[in-house]
């Protein structure tokens, strides 16, 4: 059993950064891929970003391509998001996912590939 908690949403003008994080309990945290996903109001959950067990492998949705790095630590247990010139459309809950599955690097930006969920931070970009 994995269980993940986000931290470091929040208020942030167009433009500005911030980081996520992404604390999962566990020993078998380096044995995951992870990833985050986004919901904004009245829209679909959408894919962000993820990285597999190892850091090799990064993907990423094409809306948040150059600007979101996705990153872990894994004598930390901790999956981070650095979100860079964010647009107002970023605005939505972020939510961390843990896939205990190995799948070809692309497979991970499908939500149904996670076997568990955070329960999401909120961030909000003001034009």
């Amino acid at each position: 059993q994995v269980q993940l908690v986000e931290s470091g949403g929040g208020l942030v003008q167009a433009g500005g950064s911030l980081r996520l994080s992404c604390a999962a309990s566990g020993r078998t945290f380096s044995s995951y891929a992870m990833g985050w996903f986004r919901q904004a109001p009245g829209k679909e959950r959408e894919f962000v970003a993820a990285i597999t067990w190892s850091g090799a492998n990064t993907l990423y949705a094409d809306s948040v391509k150059g600007r979101f790095t996705i990153s872990r630590d894994n004598a930390k247990n901790t999956v981070y998001l650095q979100m860079n010139s964010l647009k107002p459309e970023d605005t939505a809950v972020y939510h961390c996912a843990a896939s205990s599955q190995i799948y070809y690097s692309d497979a991970y930006a499908h939500a149904q590939k996670y076997n568990y969920w955070g329960q999401g931070t909120q961030v909000t970009v003001s034009s």
